[in-house]
């Protein structure tokens, strides 16, 4: 477990120490955000700050996962490759959004079908990937049977096996969408998706290390709950490596924010945590560890649909935290209290994971 501790800790002091230099780089280059017109007001005092932070966490991360490598002397596996190919592939498809959006000093970056497609492209690889490169225990990182806890009844290859790599290859980029968004939407305030992301990939290293004490390779003491996970201890580590790097860039991303993560990073660590909750066999036990995320997107999906329907709105504004920034709430008590409710999710997520094993 010490290739965990070495992970976090490294990305985490690499995010605290880089930031601020890469903060710098960004000022001279006068890298700053630019606000759209249609948000809260009080957001236009933010013009300037440098965005793209993202950046940092990539870098941190990936760092962070190397270093613990090295020390502990531990091959790379497929399963953290891959996830680290998908924060990497996504961030780098933020990135060009974020720097269109600061060299033409415009709140839209990339056209809504260029960033789907780079999505699309990222998203296709690694599900077919996923399917591949079984171990000497015969797993592949992924499976074509949806998760909860672990891997249900229902199998998308149902029909063949070729039936069954389009359909995962459709939930998988669904998933990947949806979580990249999700955290997208959630990066409106001060430290709010950096915080909440910290707890969400905290929980992972939890069930990480917990799958790995209980894996069905381990032969001699595998039992009947045991989980069909191929390398859960390196997912933990991933896992590790960007609690660590949310860590790091929240001391300088909380208000009031010195950098914005941007969507080179808000992608980024959605992608890293569809690919985690994927390769981990808790596909939709991720929507209660980051519940946070998906009450955040539901409330604009509401917004949207109601506001279709009947010309009217539930929310003074959407996105859920700028409702309550237009109700008068402070940027800081918004973001603390959705932190609590993020480690609420998370506490009930990861409550119900060991349960389901007690209960076994």
């Amino acid at each position: 477990m010490r290739a965990v501790l070495i992970a976090g800790g490294l990305s985490m002091l690499v995010a605290l120490l880089g930031t601020p230099l890469f903060i710098r780089y960004l000022v001279r280059k006068q890298y700053g955000q630019f606000i759209r017109q249609d948000g809260p007001t009080a957001h236009f005092t933010k013009r300037g700050t440098p965005t793209m932070g993202g950046v940092v966490i990539i870098g941190a991360t990936l760092i962070g996962w190397l270093g613990a490598l090295l020390v502990t002397g531990r091959a790379p596996s497929v399963s953290a490759a891959l996830v680290l190919f998908l924060m990497t592939g996504l961030g780098i498809v933020g990135f060009l959004d974020d720097f269109i959006k600061i060299s033409r000093q415009r709140s839209l970056g990339l056209s809504p079908r260029l960033k789907i497609l780079g999505q699309g492209i990222i998203g296709v690889a690694f599900a077919v990937a996923a399917l591949e490169f079984p171990n000497s225990s015969f797993r592949t990182p992924a499976s074509t049977h949806i998760s909860f806890i672990r891997d249900t009844n229902l199998n998308l290859a149902f029909a063949g096996a070729t039936i069954g790599l389009i359909l995962f290859v459709l939930w998988a980029n669904f998933l990947i969408t949806a979580w990249s968004n999700a955290v997208n939407l959630t990066d409106g305030l001060d430290g709010l998706a950096a915080g909440a992301s910290l707890i969400v990939f905290g929980a992972y290293v939890i069930v990480g290390v917990w799958q790995t004490n209980q894996t069905c390779q381990a032969i001699a003491t595998a039992g009947p709950r045991c989980y069909e996970v191929r390398d859960p201890l390196s997912l933990a580590v991933v896992a590790a490596a960007v609690t660590g790097a949310c860590f790091g860039f929240l001391w300088w991303n909380a208000s009031p924010a010195k950098i914005f993560m941007g969507d080179t990073g808000s992608l980024a660590l959605g992608g890293a945590l569809a690919g985690i909750s994927i390769l981990s066999r808790t596909e939709v036990l991720a929507a209660i560890i980051g519940g946070l995320f998906v009450v955040i997107v539901m409330s604009d999906v509401i917004q949207i649909g109601f506001f279709k329907l009947t010309g009217k709105r539930v929310f003074k504004m959407a996105p859920l935290h700028h409702h309550f920034e237009l109700s008068g709430w402070g940027e800081v008590t918004i973001v603390i209290r959705f932190w609590i409710i993020a480690g609420l999710f998370v506490t009930m997520g990861v409550g119900v994971f060991y349960t389901e094993w007690v209960a076994g």
